[in-house]
């Protein structure tokens, strides 16, 4: 089977994790990776650690790279866009992490040069891909929660929880206006319009910074690694971007709902939640215990089920790879993922994956939530 040539821009946390969802798919290989020139030579380690043979220390090297057929842009937020749009017009498909740009016209300018190019092109919403998640879509697609009622939850974690927690994420010039709502609300929000089948229509969302001062590092400390660094290695940054998100929405005709985002809280590591309660049943899911889907009945005792392909329905089953009772996590939503965007690739199969349409999608509801929390007021979509 042929497999197709990769190069992924980026080695901080999700690049490695991107480099590692290929590999399991069997339908890419990568070939190349480049990141920072001040990074050039952690990344030849890095490079050879993974036994990817070529390593550049300018994305536009990589892109020029005639060998390399698609591009995974895994880069702080503000580069998002003009690497896509090189890596386009150079012919390359591209997947890129969320956010897709920080401006929506560039969305709009990035979806038409796609379709100008007729390339695949993906943003990695990878947290759609789990088994139980795929299940809930089909339930409510199903008619088996009834009418929708309510869409509840939150998206937290405790990785920023120290006034000494430090990363570019807090720097809007790097991220955007949001960081909670942009960096893991953008999950949230996909993931509820993807498997409700409905759109947000309106927002009313309130923030909070805790930590207005942080202390930022003096030497490189990778996301989500432990913090080692003495009292002296740090300076002090004003902190602009949000801690804390709490937003209300309506969602379709008749739905309302409540979503909450946080990195401070200490003891969630990386906790997507919801429950979506109906006229016939409810559900609930916490990415911590992703195995497990909790169904709650009125009128008979409630359910628990467990990730196992016999007991779901079949198009849930698809995104399982082992026998129920054998774990699968966040790393096989990325494969899962990337083996419907490389199926696209390869087949032309018009497989299911979030698109650069979806990253479009999402930046309008973090606009209008930041909208909403500059005006104190409720805005529509």
């Amino acid at each position: 089977m042929r497999r197709v040539k990769v190069g992924v821009i980026g080695l901080g946390f999700i690049g490695p994790v991107h480099i590692e969802a290929l590999r399991r798919t069997g339908l890419a290989e990568v070939v190349a990776v480049c990141a920072a020139k001040s990074e050039y030579e952690s990344a030849k380690k890095k490079a050879a650690e993974m036994g990817v043979p070529k390593v550049y220390e300018d994305y536009t090297q990589l892109l020029a790279d005639p060998e390399i057929e698609s591009v995974h842009i895994c880069t702080p937020n503000n580069l998002h866009y003009q690497i896509a749009k090189e890596a386009l017009l150079g012919g390359k498909h591209v997947v890129c992490e969320k956010p897709l740009a920080l401006e929506l016209e560039q969305c709009d300018e990035l979806i038409a040069l796609s379709k100008k190019m007729g390339k695949v092109c993906a943003v990695n919403f990878n947290m759609r891909a789990y088994p139980v998640v795929q299940q809930v879509k089909s339930m409510i697609a199903n008619g088996d929660l009834g009418e929708i009622f309510s869409v509840n939850g939150s998206y937290t974690q405790d990785w920023m929880l120290l006034d000494t927690d430090y990363s570019w994420r807090v720097d809007p010039k790097f991220t955007g206006d949001t960081r909670t709502v942009a960096d893991i609300g953008s999950h949230w929000f996909d993931m509820m319009e993807y498997i409700c089948g409905m759109r947000v229509n309106a927002v009313c969302a309130d923030f909070a910074t805790f930590y207005k001062v942080r202390k930022r590092p003096l030497k490189p400390v990778e996301t989500y690694s432990g913090k080692l660094l003495e009292p002296g290695d740090y300076e002090e940054i004003p902190i602009k971007t949000e801690d804390y998100s709490s937003i209300l929405f309506h969602m379709g005709e008749k739905v309302h709902g409540t979503c909450t985002t946080c990195q401070t809280m200490a003891g969630r590591k990386n906790r997507l939640y919801f429950e979506i309660a109906g006229s016939k049943a409810m559900v609930a899911w916490d990415s911590e215990e992703c195995e497990k889907l909790w169904i709650g009945h009125r009128d008979r005792p409630n359910e628990s089920l467990i990730n196992d392909a016999s007991l779901m329905y079949r198009e849930a089953g698809a995104y399982t790879s082992y026998p129920g009772g054998h774990a699968e996590g966040f790393p096989d939503s990325m494969k899962h993922h990337m083996m419907r965007i490389y199926d696209d690739i390869l087949n032309a199969s018009g497989a299911s994956h979030a698109t650069f349409e979806d990253g479009k999608r999402e930046l309008e509801i973090c606009s209008a939530v930041y909208q909403s929390v500059i005006g104190q007021k409720w805005v529509e979509l």
